[in-house]
C-alpha cells in the first residue's frame, strides 16, 4: 500500500481507503463487514471513514465492533455531521457538533477521531458559530483535525479567511470517470490551501467494475439489484448507451493496460497528486483486496485520455 499526506495535516493515509456509507450500515451482514476490516487492516489500509447518519448510527457501531482490541495507534478515523439523526438533530450549530460528536465517539469506542468532517455546508447555521464548535472539539482533543463534505467553493474559502478558528485538512468530493466536476475548480483551490482530497464514490457505486452490461439485468448480488442499497444509483448509470461505453473503457484496460476496470478507474483517480486517498465500499474482502491492488499500477495517460474520450458524453 501507498501513502500520501493529508493536506497540510500530519496524517499520512493510504491511497485506498475503506468506507461504510451503505454497506455498513445494513446493507451487508455485519460479520461481512467485519471481515472487511480485518482484510483492509492486513493489506496497510488503515484509514476508515464513516458518518452518524449512516444507518443513523449503525454504521459507527459496526465500525467500532470492528475495530475493538486494535491498538489505536495503527489506524485513523474519520466520520462526519450535518445529517438528519432524529426529528430535531440536524445540521453545524454548536449544540449539535458537540452533541453528535460524543455520541460518535461512544459508538466508535474510542477517545478521539482523527478527522471530523462537515458533511454539508450548513445554510441554517453560520459559518462562525460552526467553525468555533469544530476549533473547540480539537482543543478538547476530541478530534484532531476537521474537514468538509461537498462544500461550495465560495464556503471553502470563506472559512480558510476567518482568524482564531481550526483549519480544514481534507475536503470530500464525489469523484470518478464518470463524475470529474471537482478537479477543475475545487482541487486546485484546495491545494493552495493546504487541503487534500478523499474522494467517494471513486468506482461510481460499482458501474466502473464492469459488473452491469446493457444486454442483462443487474446480477443479484449486486448494489442494483439490492432492495435498499439500488435506490441510491442514479439511473442514469444504468442505461444502455453508458453501460456499452463502460464496456469499451473495460476493454481498453484489460487489452492495452493489462488490469481490471476497477484498478484502472482507480488508478485514473490517483494520477492526481491532489487526491489524498480514495474511498472504496466493499461487501466481501475479496473486493478489497482487488481495489488495493490499484495503488501499483502505473497506467499510461494516452490509455486515460482515450478512456475520457469515450465517456465523455455521459458526464
Amino acid at each position: 500500500m501507498k501513502y500520501r499526506p493529508l493536506g497540510s495535516s500530519q496524517l499520512q493515509v493510504p491511497v485506498i481507503s475503506l468506507g461504510s456509507w451503505l454497506t455498513y450500515s445494513g446493507g451487508v451482514e455485519k460479520r461481512q463487514a467485519i471481515a472487511c476490516v480485518h482484510k483492509a487492516l492486513d493489506l496497510g489500509i488503515n484509514f476508515f471513514d464513516t458518518a452518524n447518519v449512516y444507518g443513523r448510527g449503525a454504521a459507527e457501531t459496526v465500525l467500532g465492533e470492528a475495530l475493538a482490541g486494535i491498538p489505536r495507534h495503527s489506524y485513523s478515523l474519520a466520520t462526519k455531521v450535518y445529517g438528519l439523526m432524529s426529528d430535531t438533530d440536524k445540521g453545524l450549530s454548536r449544540a449539535q457538533i458537540t452533541k453528535q460528536l460524543d455520541a460518535s465517539l461512544k459508538r466508535l469506542g474510542t477517545d478521539f477521531i482523527d478527522l471530523y468532517q462537515c458533511h454539508r455546508y450548513d445554510e441554517e447555521t453560520p459559518l462562525a458559530e460552526t467553525m468555533e464548535a469544530l476549533t473547540l472539539a480539537v482543543k478538547q482533543g476530541k478530534t484532531r483535525y476537521v474537514g468538509f463534505s461537498e462544500w461550495p467553493l465560495d464556503k471553502i474559502e470563506a472559512a480558510a479567511k476567518m482568524s482564531d478558528v481550526v483549519r480544514f485538512v481534507s475536503s470530500q468530493p464525489q469523484y470518478s470517470m464518470l463524475w470529474s466536476a471537482p478537479q477543475d475548480e475545487i482541487f486546485p483551490r484546495c491545494a493552495e490551501l493546504g487541503i487534500g482530497q478523499i474522494v467517494w464514490s471513486p468506482l461510481a457505486q460499482g458501474v466502473l467494475t464492469g459488473k452491469y452490461t446493457p444486454d442483462a439485468p443487474p446480477p443479484a448480488e449486486s448494489r442494483a439489484a439490492h432492495a435498499s442499497m439500488g435506490t441510491m444509483l442514479p439511473k442514469r448509470w444504468l442505461q444502455a448507451p453508458l453501460l456499452t461505453a463502460i464496456g469499451q473503457v473495460k476493454q481498453l484496460a484489460e487489452r492495452d493496460a493489462g488490469v481490471g476496470l476497477a484498478q484502472f478507474a482507480l488508478a485514473w483517480i490517483l494520477r492526481k497528486q491532489e487526491v489524498s486517498s480514495a474511498i472504496v465500499g466493499a461487501s466481501r474482502p475479496a473486493q478489497i483486496a482487488e481495489n488495493a491492488a490499484a495503488a501499483q499500477r502505473e497506467i499510461a495517460p494516452e490509455l486515460f485520455a482515450k478512456a475520457e474520450e469515450i465517456l465523455a458524453p455521459f458526464h
